[in-house]
């Protein structure tokens, strides 16, 4: 079972080496504030289930509209205040965390360049070894320094690594590191959990991940998103699938695209089992490339029992407006040989038209059967394809 990710983006600090009116984190680079590239780097990626940022305390509504401006409005991102410490801010972040996380990552917030692949090689880490941390070995030569600058000797380098973000741990390792520093002050969550004798694996950064920290490092910054951005440009359409089908059973409603539908027998699942809205979720998680909908709602979850799928699609049209995209059009197969459909079909337009936050014209919407043929055909289940296209 894949498991659940957070991440906590502490950004509570004021950069003062970066001589600037206004702290770093919403410095503006690359057409965007440092924090909004960093943001965006996490709540885009299928693996992440919900992203903390800590902010300082007086930020917080500012941030909050600055994320809305910049369309980062999806539900699992929370804004919350930090503490004195960065440790401070991390606990604070680790607070707000349900118990059915499962991997903690935490991330600089001033270090907007971390790409999807180092995200994902730190998680699977720590799935695999309980701790890890991302850095890059040291490849200069270090000097130990004594009185007025002289040289006293050589550091061996060997062995040597330069700490980067993210640094992660499972959930309670992090908690019982937490519990065991007491008020000892540290400088990230690997020094926390050496602490606490728990081990922490390496994983080789990226030379590339840079966290911005004097004024000298801001052209840098821009000169590498103007490089990547050809390669990490979203594209303007998208186009995803889904399928689903469910068994016919006694003592269920009948629930298709919102609409209850008379009839004898109704389709099994873990919710209402309408296996057209199944379909269209889906196809909208297959364009947006964020897996399918048993990830996001699995029937391991009481909270989905029984519940009404359209308020599913709902949370998944934020995920897709939050990526940035709209609806340009929605093209859905019921395979179903009874009971007929065509009746219902304005009922079932209307009402994922106002859940897709677009307008009717652009869902077309099918039923068919398959002349008593399969499962379909026996009367034994109702079988749905979704075709959907996103536009930016």
């Amino acid at each position: 079972m894949t498991p659940k990710v957070a991440a906590i983006i502490p950004a509570a600090g004021n950069g003062t080496r970066m001589k600037l009116d206004h702290p770093k984190q919403y410095h503006q680079i690359g057409g965007a504030p440092l924090l909004v590239h960093t943001v965006r780097r996490f709540i885009t990626h299928p693996q992440i289930d919900r992203t903390v940022v800590v902010v300082p305390s007086d930020w917080i509504s500012r941030t909050v509209q600055m994320f809305e401006e910049h369309g980062l409005t999806h539900q699992s991102l929370t804004v919350i205040a930090g503490g004195r410490r960065r440790q401070d801010s991390v606990r604070a972040g680790l607070n707000t965390l349900n118990k059915d996380i499962d991997i903690v990552l935490v991330h600089d917030g001033a270090r907007p360049l971390i790409t999807h692949d180092l995200i994902d090689r730190c998680w699977k880490a720590v799935e695999l070894h309980g701790a890890a941390i991302a850095a890059v070995p040291v490849k200069d030569t270090l000097k130990r320094g004594g009185s007025e600058n002289r040289v006293t000797g050589t550091v061996d380098r060997d062995n040597l690594w330069q700490a980067q973000t993210p640094q992660g741990a499972r959930r309670e390792l992090l908690l019982t590191a937490y519990e065991a520093a007491a008020d000892m002050d540290v400088t990230d969550e690997s020094m926390l959990l050496e602490h606490a004798n728990i081990p922490v694996t390496l994983v080789e950064g990226e030379e590339t991940n840079l966290k911005i920290t004097r004024p000298e490092d801001l052209p840098l910054a821009e000169n590498i998103m103007q490089q990547s951005a050809p390669q990490a440009m979203e594209p303007r359409m998208r186009i995803g699938h889904g399928f689903d089908a469910h068994r016919l059973v006694k003592e269920r409603k009948l629930v298709l695209g919102g609409v209850t539908i008379p009839y004898e027998r109704g389709l099994a699942g873990h919710s209402d089992a309408d296996v057209l809205t199944h379909a269209l979720c889906d196809a909208l998680l297959g364009a947006l490339g964020a897996g399918d909908i048993g990830s996001h709602f699995p029937d391991s979850d009481a909270k989905f029992k029984d519940i009404y799928s359209i308020n599913l699609l709902d949370q998944v049209i934020q995920l897709t407006e939050s990526k940035g995209y709209g609806i340009a059009n929605i093209d859905i197969t019921v395979v179903c040989q009874q009971p007929k459909l065509a009746p219902h079909l304005g009922a079932m337009k209307e009402i994922l038209a106002k859940a897709c936050k677009t307008e009717s014209q652009v869902i077309n919407l099918k039923a068919t059967t398959t002349e008593k043929m399969g499962f379909t055909g026996r009367g034994e289940g109702i079988s749905c394809h979704a075709v959907v296209l996103l536009q930016k």
